[in-house]
Order: C-alpha cells, then sequence, then structure tokens
C-alpha cells in the first residue's frame, strides 16, 4: 500500500507564524520532496476550528488566508491533496463511530481538560471541544495516515488516534492504520521573543505576513541577557540566535556561532542579521502570498473535494460492513 503523510492546518488566526513554518510547514514540505512514491494529505481543520470562532466570515477569511500562505510557502497543490473536511460527509460519519467507542476515562486524560480542570474551568470548556481529539483522530484514521508531521504540543493528537485505532481494530477487526508521529527534535520547540515557546496565546510571535516595520521592532523586542560586548557568548542560550538560525544556511549558521564564541559581537548586531535574514526570506512569500486570489483557494479545494471523497467513502463503506450500519 501506498504510503500515505498528512496534517493540518487550524484557522484559528488571522496569519501563520515562525513555529507553523519552521514546525509543522517546511517537515511537511520536505517529505513531498523526499517520499517520491507517498500520498500527501493537507486538510482544513475548520470543523476544529468552530469551537474557537463562530463567526462565519472570519472562519472563512482566516481559513483561505492560511491556505494561500502555504501555497506562497511552496505547497505543490499538483501532488499534495488540500481539502476541507466539512465538505467531506466521511469525517463527521467516523467522528460518530469513534465517539461510541471512546470512553469519557481516555478523554479526560486530554491535555486542555486537565489543565481546566486544573483551573477550575472544567464548566466553561464547550463539548466540541472536550471531544476535539475523537474528531482528530477521524480525520487522521479515513485516510490510514501512515506518518502525521506535527508539533511536539499535537503529539497527544496523534496518540489518541493511535489508542482509538487500536481499539477499533480488536473490537470489530483489522480496519485502520496505526499513525506515528513525526516530530522533528529541532524544531519540536521553537523560541518566542520572550524566551518562552513560540505561541499567539502568548503574544511573543514572529508572523510570516508581518510588514518589515512589525518585524524590525519584534526582532528588537527579542530578550537577551545582561553579557557586555566583549564578552564570548553561548549561541544556544541566545534567543536572537535561536530564533534566527532556521534562515540560515549551514556555512552561515557556522559563521554566525564563531562570532558568538569568539566575543566583541553585540546583540544589537546579532538582531540586525536576523532581521536581514528573516525579512530575505519572508519577502517573496508575502509577494506570492498577495499573487494568490481567493478564487484560487477556493477553486483548488472543489477540485480535491471529489478525489478525496472517493477514498474516505471507501474507508466508510468499510467501517460500516464491520459495525453493521451497512446491511
Amino acid at each position: 500500500m501506498t504510503k500515505r503523510i498528512l496534517t493540518w492546518i487550524k484557522p484559528t488566526w488571522e496569519q501563520l507564524h515562525l513555529w507553523n513554518l519552521f514546525g509543522a510547514i517546511r517537515p511537511f514540505i520536505n517529505f513531498t520532496h523526499e517520499e517520491k512514491e507517498a500520498e500527501f494529505f493537507l486538510f482544513l481543520a475548520n470543523m476544529h476550528g468552530l469551537t474557537q470562532i463562530h463567526d462565519p466570515a472570519t472562519l472563512k477569511t482566516r481559513s483561505i488566508t492560511i491556505l494561500k500562505l502555504y501555497k506562497a510557502l511552496g505547497i505543490d497543490t499538483e501532488k499534495v491533496y488540500i481539502y476541507n473536511p466539512a465538505d467531506i460527509p466521511g469525517h463527521a460519519q467516523l467522528n460518530r463511530v469513534l465517539s461510541c467507542i471512546t470512553i469519557m476515562g481516555t478523554m479526560e486524560r486530554m491535555h486542555s481538560y486537565k489543565d481546566a480542570l486544573a483551573h477550575g474551568k472544567t464548566g466553561e470548556i464547550g463539548v466540541g471541544t472536550f471531544c476535539y481529539p475523537i474528531l482528530m483522530a477521524a480525520d487522521i484514521l479515513l485516510y490510514d495516515a501512515d506518518l502525521v508531521p506535527v508539533g511536539k504540543d499535537q503529539k497527544q493528537h496523534v496518540e489518541y488516534a493511535r489508542d482509538i485505532a487500536g481499539k477499533f481494530n480488536r473490537t470489530f477487526g483489522e480496519t485502520f492504520t496505526l499513525p506515528e508521529p513525526f516530530i522533528p527534535e529541532e524544531v519540536a520547540t521553537i523560541i518566542g521573543l520572550d524566551g518562552r515557546k513560540m505561541s499567539k496565546s502568548y503574544n511573543n510571535y514572529i508572523g510570516l505576513l508581518d510588514d518589515e516595520k512589525t518585524l524590525l521592532k519584534k526582532v528588537k523586542q527579542i530578550s537577551t541577557d545582561m553579557k557586555t560586548v566583549e564578552e564570548s557568548k553561548n549561541p544556544d542560550e541566545c534567543n536572537v540566535y535561536n530564533i534566527g538560525k532556521f534562515f540560515l544556511t549551514p556555512a552561515e549558521d557556522e559563521a554566525r556561532r564563531a562570532k558568538y564564541l569568539a566575543g566583541g559581537y553585540s546583540y544589537k548586531e546579532a538582531k540586525e542579521y536576523a532581521f536581514e535574514k528573516m525579512r530575505a526570506y519572508l519577502k517573496p512569500v508575502q509577494e506570492k502570498y498577495k499573487a494568490t486570489s481567493d478564487e484560487e483557494i477556493i477553486n483548488l479545494l472543489a477540485t480535491n473535494k471529489a478525489k478525496v471523497s472517493a477514498i474516505a467513502e471507501k474507508k466508510i463503506q468499510d467501517v460500516y460492513q464491520k459495525i453493521w450500519f451497512s446491511l
């Protein structure tokens, strides 16, 4: 069977940032170059986005924006199935089936639920949020994904999918592939401006659509220690280095590390260098983004709907026959 690699985009924010790029998008794009015979699935997680966004216009705008960014970053739309699960009944159908075999104890282990419990806020969690991992499991298992490139904080979603698939297979017979998460260690966590992990929740991110003025302002805000210009510095302990290193070639990275270690290299210089490398990378991405129309993205989703629906329908028929939904 052809190897399948699957990942997703959740359109709950107005744009993407550097962690999205290096933690999820670039590893996925690398796979499309390296795995010549694999099939690639990239879905728009707007069914998940509804847990946070209840304004239709906002959900639509953000969904299109993020897909345009993926295209601008180099996703090969001829090779990758980019689709909207809300257009494909199999996602909701499988979600229902998996909900019926998943116990409450499993769901109560979810990180977000445990965090809400610790803060006395479980009454504020929507049912859709509580059951979020089951829908994500359906999204993954419907296509028998072998490998799922995700960030470190999304690993639990793949683990839930494996556990739920295993229970279904033991109960009804071998049906689903058990997916494996793929988390490159070097991008498991991308540092934000304040030294914590980069996150929109912390407002410590650099956005892929930030204009030059905003980018410069954010780079200047990157926190540093109190070492003087003359002192030798450990690049691995420097937030400026850890954010900017992903934009460097191996030769550039080696030269920059040598400057840190030698001393006489100021954080002002380090920030100016990081800004120039980021600007050089982001400018053509932003130009490609602007050149992509909303209609192009909408047509792409429509084209892939039929292709992906056929794959999903085949799996749903298999599931329905095994549970006797289909007589």
